[in-house]
Formats: structure tokens, sequence, C-alpha cells
């Protein structure tokens, strides 16, 4: 089974990436998958402007930038989404990426690592829905980090709840992609 941990924020000095690594090391120590870092910032995904719907595209893109995208994600078994909340809601080039597809999105299980002032909680109930368009399986649990409390000039510092929180997670998120 393999899990992607796709990094959501694609901005510059973003918190996300420390975030993400922790995410992606924790992983690792749990275990019971194999773990990738999917980074969108890597791909420089162009806006959806298609005159097509991406699920009937059947995961054949003429971009080529938005096949490696496709084939990174159609690559996965389930996905922890670590999301910043800009806005009070889900950042724009996120949201864009997951436009771009369709079926490699449909009946995965899927996770969130939220980040932001109040914990991007109004980002990833907004994913929540959005995800529910792909008859994704939404794991209930969610990290919720406070960049207030746990960001600093060295990047995340997780308080020490958060490793148990993330391997219940990672206990769901496992569960439901068996």
């Amino acid at each position: 089974m393999k899990i992607g941990i796709v990094l959501g924020s694609v901005r510059e000095g973003r918190a996300g990436e420390s975030v993400a690594r922790w995410v992606l090391d924790g992983a690792r120590a749990h275990g019971g998958a194999d773990f990738e870092l999917i980074d969108l910032k890597f791909f420089n995904l162009p806006v959806l402007d298609g005159a097509y719907l991406p699920i009937m595209a059947n995961k054949r893109y003429a971009n080529a930038i938005v096949q490696a995208w496709s084939n990174a994600i159609d690559g996965c078994d389930a996905f922890v989404i670590v999301t910043p909340e800009y806005n009070h809601s889900v950042p724009g080039a996120l949201k864009n990426a997951v436009d771009h597809l369709g079926g490699e999105w449909n009946g995965k299980p899927v996770a969130f690592v939220g980040y932001g002032a109040d914990g991007a909680v109004r980002a990833v109930e907004h994913w929540r829905q959005i995800f529910g368009n792909f008859d994704a399986k939404v794991i209930r649990a969610q990290l919720s980090i406070n960049i207030f409390a746990e960001m600093g000039e060295n990047g995340f510092t997780p308080n020490e709840r958060r490793a148990g929180e993330l391997d219940g997670l990672l206990d769901s998120l496992i569960a439901n992609a068996g």
C-alpha cells in the first residue's frame, strides 16, 4: 500500500514544508505502508482552463505537467493532505490541483493535517465537502496545528500530543485503505 503525503502550499517560505516533513518522518516510523511526499510546488500546474471535465479524461491528459500530477496521485492508495488555510478556506493552488483530476481521487481514503491561525479547521471542513464529490473515504481524525503555538523560526515544533494524534490518524487511514 502506498500513501501519498501531499504538501499543498506552493508559497515561498511556506510553513507547510516542515509540517509535511514531520508527517513523513512520523509516518515512516509508524509503518504499515509505504509513504511518499508529493510536493505540489514541484509540478507547477497551470490554471485549470480546459473545455473538458477532468473525470472524462480517463487519466490521460494532453498537458505533460498535468499527466505527471495524475501519475503521482493515481499511484497512491490513500492520502494525507497537508493544507494551509487561506482566508477561512482552502488554498487556491491545491484546489486547482485537485480540480485538474477526477478518477485519480475516486474512492480513496483521505486524511487531513491542517495548519493556520485556527488550525485550518475551516479549510479541512471545505476539503471534506470537496473530496466527498470523489466518493473519497474522508477520515474523521485530523490534526489541526495552530501556527502561533507550534511554528517558530525553525519551522514546525509540534507539541507533545501530536505524535500520538498522527499515529491515530494513520491507523484509521491505513485501516480504511486496506
